[in-house]
């Protein structure tokens, strides 16, 4: 997410490790250019293969890591408590099904970066851009 509102999502079935985390930087690095990466403590953002491909890319990500155990400061939480509650009465008979109807989610949002925005202003978090 960022905070004019663009949205990018990569679905992972099963556990997230370290080679999705890499994927997911790759692809929204070729989808917003440079990055502000805002970290929630999970372990596989701390993992050191993570940490060396950050690394290795300086120009490309700079990071930062909430706090611990604050949701709220967090805007990607409201984010997928939007696309949770999408999904809430949905039915799907396969995998596949649920991440379609995760997508679609994520495509509302991305058709609203209002909300997007709106997401950042209730974390309290005012981003200006600097070139």
């Amino acid at each position: 997410m960022t905070p004019r509102g663009r949205l990018a999502a990569c679905h992972v079935r099963g556990s997230v490790h370290a080679p999705d985390v890499i994927r997911t930087l790759k692809h929204c690095r070729r989808r917003f250019g440079r990055l502000l990466i805002v970290w929630d403590r999970l372990n596989t953002h701390r993992d050191q293969r993570v940490k060396a491909f950050i690394a290795a890319h300086p120009k490309d990500f700079l990071t930062h890591e909430l706090p611990p155990y604050a949701p709220q400061l967090n805007p990607e939480e409201q984010a997928n408590a939007l696309i949770k509650a999408r999904t809430a009465n949905a039915l799907p008979a396969t995998v596949e099904e649920l991440r379609d109807d995760a997508r679609r989610a994520v495509r509302y949002l991305q058709r609203h970066p209002e909300m997007v925005r709106g997401f950042f202003r209730h974390a309290g978090l005012y981003v200006t851009h600097h070139s």
